[in-house]
């Protein structure tokens, strides 16, 4: 009689993973695993590797006060890192200010104060980055710095020059691009009297092709 029991309980404990196993059935899902995809437009720069762009600014012309400055710039990508570029500019100086508070003479006729110049600059685009506009537009954009030399007529002679400065270059499309630029134009000259170093601030915009 207590075998029998024994058996019979021995079967109900051993039975009973079997049943509950039997019971539980599949796994429910608890999380949806599916996730709706953004669709990203990201402008891209030509397969072409040249830009041109005639843009227009402000020059600050040490001791000749501000004024328009304008010109056209080309540039050839050789890689994703680096251009090489050419400008071409102009603008005037306008009197000293020792000549506006004197109230004499002019001390340079009014074609000396053409300002000309035109460099050969390096370009590093150090920073490429992206803009999103909204949730679909993406742009490419790149911050880069530039130093080159070349040239600067001025008050009837030539000033051997150096152009370091940095911009800001915007992918509207696959062709056209918006550009900001900041350089400094830098010449030693003796125009009164004795050698100084001259700082002159360029600020300018663009609008740039590439193909």
């Amino acid at each position: 009689m207590e075998n029998w029991y024994q058996r019979l309980v021995l079967a109900g404990l051993l039975g009973m993973p079997l049943v509950a196993q039997a019971g539980e059935g599949p796994p429910r899902q608890v999380v949806n695993p599916d996730i709706e995809r953004r669709e990203l437009r990201q402008v891209d720069i030509d397969t072409e590797d040249f830009e041109v762009s005639v843009y227009s600014g402000i020059l600050s012309i040490q001791d000749f006060e501000s004024d328009v400055v304008y010109g056209v710039r080309a540039a050839w990508h050789i890689t994703e890192d680096f251009f090489v570029e050419g400008s071409y500019g102009q603008s005037e100086g306008d009197e000293t200010s020792y000549e506006k508070l004197s109230g004499g003479s002019p001390l340079f006729a009014g074609g000396e104060r053409d300002y000309t110049f035109y460099n050969l600059s390096l370009g590093w685009n150090a920073l490429p980055g992206e803009i999103f506009i909204t949730d679909r537009y993406a742009f490419k954009s790149d911050l880069y710095f530039v130093l080159g030399a070349g040239s600067t007529d001025f008050l009837d002679d030539n000033w051997f020059t150096v152009t370091a400065g940095a911009g800001y270059r915007l992918l509207l499309t696959d062709w056209l691009a918006w550009r900001l630029d900041v350089r400094d134009h830098i010449f030693d000259r003796d125009t009164f009297g004795e050698d100084e170093t001259t700082h002159n601030l360029e600020l300018s915009t663009a609008l740039t092709v590439f193909f």
